[in-house]
Parts: structure tokens; sequence; C-alpha cells
């Protein structure tokens, strides 16, 4: 259903490529704060994603065989699944967790890091975050990264090898929505992997910006899973993400000050 596409990239118009495998969806999901797994599976499948974030720290995946595991209800066969550090504080932490991801999912290796540096905001540590980049990447990892909006941090992250930068728009859980453009523009203008918003969306407007100034993608979570009707935000945010990209690729007018020329046709007009 929602699998990454095996089909030749000509064959799909504009996906999404990250790590070689193309998508349809550009929205990118979370899988926490639902009320339950029932509510998770309904959400993302009213979003369109393919690809689904789990962190690993704080949902089964398997490692408590006791207790009832998301695969139930997100098998790999159908979705991506995107393993995160979430709740990490430091490289080792991070490494550490990633590596029992990929052995619970049979050698996986796309993988979103995050590397915290406050437990308040969740702002991340960017030191922390390179260095477990590096020791990622050297280890066969293919990593999408969550990082400040430091255009210069992201040209490292790169350099690194990460298949994708995930700059915050603002902090994480807050809902305020795209509040640097200017430097997630910069990002976006440099870079030659994907960049995508990670982080800070609150409602549907916030995701059609980021795809408008040129964003690859956007992940969410809370904009989702808080609100009032999840799966009804899940929706509208598939069609935010979807018009924002075409808005992006159409084009938009020129700002101007004033527009001397009408609109309309001047010719022909009676007396």
């Amino acid at each position: 259903m929602n699998a990454p596409s095996d089909a030749p990239l000509l064959t799909l118009d504009d996906p999404l490529i990250i790590a070689g495998r193309a998508y349809r969806s550009r929205l990118l999901v979370g899988t926490g704060k639902y009320k339950d797994f029932a509510q998770t599976r309904a959400a993302i499948d009213a979003s369109g994603a393919e690809i689904v974030t789990v962190a690993i720290r704080r949902t089964n995946i398997g490692q408590n065989p006791n207790e009832p595991s998301l695969l139930e209800h997100l098998p790999p066969s159908k979705f991506t699944l995107l393993p995160n550090t979430a709740g990490c504080f430091s490289a080792d932490e991070a490494v550490r967790t990633l590596k029992l991801a990929r052995e619970l999912l049979d050698g996986h290796a796309l993988v979103k890091l995050e590397v915290l540096g406050d437990a308040h905001t969740l702002f991340p540590n960017v030191r922390q975050t390179l260095c477990a980049a590096e020791t990622l990447v050297k280890d066969g990892f293919e990593v999408m990264v969550y990082t400040s909006d430091d255009p210069v941090t992201a040209r490292e992250l790169e350099a690194l090898g990460c298949v994708a930068i995930m700059p915050l728009a603002s902090l994480i859980g807050s809902g305020m929505g795209i509040l640097n453009p200017w430097n997630l523009r910069l990002i976006i203008e440099q870079s030659k992997i994907p960049v995508l918003v990670d982080a800070g969306v609150g409602t549907a407007s916030d995701a059609a910006v980021a795809m408008e100034l040129g964003c690859a993608g956007v992940l969410m979570n809370t904009a989702i899973a808080l609100a009032q009707d999840p799966i009804l935000m899940a929706g509208a945010m598939k069609k935010a993400v979807e018009a924002g990209r075409e808005a992006f690729r159409a084009g938009r007018m020129p700002r101007k000050y004033y527009a001397a020329s009408p609109s309309s046709p001047t010719t022909g007009l009676i007396g």
C-alpha cells in the first residue's frame, strides 16, 4: 500500500528520493502521543505517509515481548519504518539506540538521528549530533539528521555523508510554525541532499509554507496527534504538503509594492 516504490523513477510524478529509494508522499509522520495504536494507524492512513518514524526508547517494536508491538499495526511490508533516537542526550547513547533498532528490524539501515542538548526545549546538541552522525555513517547507516537551522552545521552534516538534513522550523512540539524561513532557504539552496522540516509545524498552513520554500518534505507528529481530531488533521496535512509542493514547482508571481498593469485586458472595452 504505502511501501516505497520499486518502479522506475520516471514512472512516478515528482518522487521524494531518500537514500536512492522513491516515495510518493512527502509527508513523514511520527507515532507518539496518540491514545492507542489503532488511532496511530488510522491517522497515518489518512496522512498518506509512507515513512513512519518510531522512537526506539519509547515505543515497543519487539524489544519488550510481553507488550503490544507497534509492528502489529504498522508492518514494515507496508511502511518504511524510520527508527529515531528521541530522548538521547549524547552521541554514544544515540549510536547504541540505533544499533539496537538495526538488530530489531533485521538490518534496517535508514534511521533518524537526533541528539538533544536541553531537556526543557529539546534543542539539538550540534557537537554530539556531528559526532554521532560520523560514527553511524561509517558503520553503514543511512542517516537522516535532525539539527538546528544553522547552514554551516547543515553543510558539515552533508559532508559527513548524511542522506537528508532535517532542520527545526521551531522547537519540538511547540506548534509555532516556520520562525526563520531565511535560514531554511539558505540550507535548501546549498544542499545537494533532501532538506525536510522537522519540528515546529502546528497546522496545515505551516506545512504548506515549508514546502513552498522548497523543502523536500515535512516530518511531524505532535501537530497531528494532539489535534482535536487527529484523523481529520492528518488528511489536512496531506493536502497542505501536496499543495505547497505544487506551488513551489509552479513558481509564485513576483512580489510587488503595487501593480501598474491590470490583470484584465484593457483592449476592446466599450467606450
